[in-house]
Formats: C-alpha cells, sequence, structure tokens
C-alpha cells in the first residue's frame, strides 16, 4: 500500500478544484487549546469590567433621546454662538493647517534619508515622533495649561499635529522620487536648494498639496473635539450643549459639521485631481 502525504492530498484537491490555505499552527490540539485560552481570557476580562445597569438604563434613554434630536434640529435658538464657534473653529482649522504645513517642509526635507546628513535625518525624525506620539486631545490639554482657554491653545495643537503627520509622509514621498532626476539635476552643477527646487519639488508638489488638503479636513474634525477641553473652536459649543441637555442644538451642530466636512472632503478632491 502507497503512502499518501498530506502534500500530496493536497494537490490533489487543489487540482479537482477543491483548495484551503494551510492554518497558521499545524497541529489540530494546539489550535484547540489555544482558542480555549483566548475564550478564557476574554471570560476573566470581561467578568473584571464593573457594569453599573442602572446607570446603563438610564445612559440608554438619554442616548435614544440623543438621536430622536436629529429629526427636530434647533439651529435658531443659540444661532450666535453656532456661528461664532463655527467661525472660530474654521479659523484656527486654516491657520494651524498653513503654520503646520510650513514647518512640515523643512522637517520633512531633513527626515529623507536621501536628502539630509545623518544627524539632521535623526534630528527632524525625533521631531516627527514626538509630534505622532501624543494624540491631539493631550496637546490640547498640554496648551490650554500653558496659553490658558481659547483659540490659541487650538491653533498651536493643530499645527503641531499637522507637523508630524504632513513631515513623515513628505518625508516618504521625497524618498521615494526618481534617482534620475536628481542625478541629472546635481550633474549641472546645481547647488542645494537649486536640487530641491528643480529636482525633487516637481515630483512632490502635488502630493503636498493633496495631503495639505487632507490634514485640513482632519484639522476642521479634530476642532470639535479639542474645544471641549477648553482650546476653542464649535467643540465647546458643542460640550456646553451637551451638559445641558440640550440635545437639540447638539444635533444642529454635529449636523452642520457633517455638512462642512462633506464639502471640505468634495473640495479637495477636486483639488487633487487639479493638481495631479
Amino acid at each position: 500500500m502507497t503512502d499518501i502525504s498530506g502534500k500530496d492530498v493536497r494537490l490533489n484537491a487543489a487540482r479537482q478544484g477543491v483548495w484551503r490555505p494551510l492554518p497558521v499552527i499545524g497541529q489540530r490540539w494546539k489550535r484547540l487549546t489555544l482558542n480555549a485560552a483566548v475564550l478564557v481570557y476574554l471570560v476573566l476580562a470581561t467578568s473584571s469590567i464593573e457594569v453599573n445597569w442602572a446607570r446603563v438604563s438610564q445612559g440608554m434613554g438619554r442616548g435614544l433621546d440623543f438621536v430622536a434630536s436629529f429629526t427636530r434640529p434647533d439651529f435658531m435658538s443659540r444661532l450666535d454662538e453656532i456661528g461664532l464657534g463655527l467661525l472660530e473653529s474654521l479659523t484656527m482649522t486654516f491657520v494651524a493647517t498653513v503654520i503646520g504645513t510650513v514647518l512640515a517642509i523643512p522637517v520633512g526635507l531633513g527626515a529623507a534619508a536621501n536628502m539630509a546628513p545623518t544627524p539632521v535625518y535623526l534630528f527632524c525624525r525625533a521631531v516627527i515622533a514626538i509630534s505622532r506620539t501624543f494624540q491631539e486631545i493631550i496637546i490640547a490639554i498640554l496648551f490650554v495649561t500653558m496659553f490658558g482657554f481659547g483659540p490659541l491653545a487650538g491653533v498651536m495643537t493643530l499645527a503641531f499635529a499637522t507637523l508630524g503627520f504632513t513631515a513623515k509622509l513628505l518625508a516618504e514621498d521625497i524618498e521615494d522620487v526618481r534617482k534620475d532626476a536628481l542625478e541629472a539635476v546635481k550633474a549641472t552643477g546645481a547647488g542645494w536648494l537649486q536640487w530641491v527646487n528643480y529636482a525633487v519639488q516637481p515630483q512632490v508638489m502635488p502630493r503636498l498639496i493633496g495631503l495639505s488638503m487632507y490634514r485640513l479636513d482632519i484639522n476642521f474634525r479634530e476642532s470639535a473635539v479639542i474645544g471641549i477641553v477648553g482650546a476653542g473652536g464649535i467643540g465647546a459649543t458643542l460640550n456646553t450643549s451637551i451638559n445641558r441637555y440640550d440635545y437639540d442644538t447638539s444635533a444642529a451642530i454635529l449636523i452642520l459639521i457633517i455638512i462642512i466636512v462633506l464639502l471640505s472632503e468634495y473640495l479637495s478632491g477636486h483639488i487633487r485631481r487639479w493638481t495631479a
């Protein structure tokens, strides 16, 4: 009797149109043991969570009221506060995006391995890492502590986040530029600034514009979050309305945020196609 190996069985099954990928863990008992261990862990982790079911039942009622408020949004009762908050958020978003993008250009150049010496490269990469380590709301709390409540802390927070986000992606794009263009410009005897202007900039500029528009979208949405901790913008107005259980106004604010984000997405997509 001829022994048929598992490999031959899989080959024969594949020829007949029946094929399955090999399991990551070959032995069946090991797979069962691992699944049982994960299940036990989930049960123990879930049982260790203290749940106040009375609070949950009350919260479910408030949650349903909040969802129902989207059918009757109140745009007029606090129109002045909403308008001021939106204007503040839009101003914060635009100013922070411009500042962060301008700062990200030299940092991105320094963080590209093919453009900067090792000490500059390591320093710029450290700046990017620090900027990307902390979530915006943590940075907002720090800047609110330093500069007080208001839009200045929000601008500083969003600009700091924009710096790390844009510089990292820009540096990766610079490292991927065509080497023949770099060598051709360098062969003419061009200086470093001319090298950047004529060999690097034409290749990465469409990407930089697209990143800037994408970050503009992100910054507006983040402005609604950091406002909750006192960094200005529409988030402060939204937080106040929620604390007052004024869900109709909260729904109106969220609807306006959604509309502005959709318009920003449409505009950024149009600009990216235009610059491509």
